[in-house]
């Protein structure tokens, strides 16, 4: 047996992978969607959101992928960038790949002018474009920001034809600063700060109703801790909770209270033992 059969879930409600479904709409995740998709919506070009580790940046980008791709209306492609040394020229041919350019060669023109048809089609046809770009602070070469100031000019004379949404940490902006001209072309900035107490509580019984589980197993004495030792942040709030889940399992304990709580707290150095 696995924790999951012992707590009566059909899964495990707390894993830290980004996974849409277990998507919890905290009002502060609400407004910065909503903030987001106005800009794409009216076209702005530039949009970031900003956001310290673990705040569940990846897991908004996802939401707004599905959202996005499930509306005729938009054209929508996430970019996840994995390393610092991508090239402008990468990013460009990368870019007309995921909105359909078919890309023949690798001369910057014949890439531009392709894409250029290509988001003129999609305009035509009443849709609205956005590249979603995750771990946008891993884009650090003035050459690939001097790129995207140079897609955001395809434009009408009311909307930007192409709008980027970047989810990055707080550094992606001293990289955007690299092109002055870029970095004024902000059009909406948005972030994300940690869950409050009750969002907290809200976020560990959403997960679990998610997973199938219909009986919460922790105590209300155990939220206010779980918020206080996790700093409000959804990684490490899962984290938490997919350990006390496990040390509850271990003990052959159906509830979990402030003391298991305590103990997955002492494994991660997050509370002193005082016997040390």
């Amino acid at each position: 047996m696995d924790y999951e059969t012992f707590y009566g879930f059909r899964e495990k409600p707390f894993s830290t992978s980004p996974d849409e479904r277990f998507y919890y709409n905290s009002p502060q995740h609400s407004k910065a969607m909503k903030k987001l998709m106005h800009g794409v919506e009216n076209g702005l070009g530039l949009c970031i959101l900003v956001a310290d580790i673990g705040m569940g940046k990846t897991t908004l980008a996802r939401r707004m992928l599905s959202l996005f791709s499930s509306n005729n209306d938009y054209e929508v492609s996430l970019l996840v960038i994995v390393h610092p040394d991508i090239t402008a020229g990468w990013f460009l041919k990368k870019i007309s790949l995921q909105l359909g350019v078919e890309v023949g060669g690798e001369e910057r023109l014949d890439l531009i002018s392709g894409l250029y048809e290509k988001l003129s089609e999609y305009y035509n046809n009443g849709k609205k474009i956005a590249v979603i770009i995750d771990e946008a602070n891993m884009l650090r070469g003035r050459d690939t920001m001097e790129e995207i100031r140079g897609l955001l000019n395809i434009e009408t004379q009311s909307m930007h034809l192409l709008n980027f949404l970047l989810f990055g940490l707080p550094e992606m902006e001293e990289h955007l600063r690299q092109d002055e001209a870029l970095y004024q072309r902000i059009a909406i900035r948005t972030t994300l700060i940690p869950l409050s107490p009750r969002s907290v509580e809200r976020y560990i019984i959403h997960r679990i109703k998610v997973a199938g589980g219909e009986q919460i197993p922790f105590t209300q004495d155990c939220f206010k801790l779980i918020h206080e030792y996790s700093g409000g942040r959804p990684r490490m709030i899962n984290i938490i909770c997919e350990n006390a889940l496990l040390e509850g399992f271990l003990e052959n304990k159906k509830e979990i209270g402030p003391d298991l709580i305590e103990i997955v707290l002492k494994d991660f150095a997050l509370l002193k033992d005082e016997n040390d």
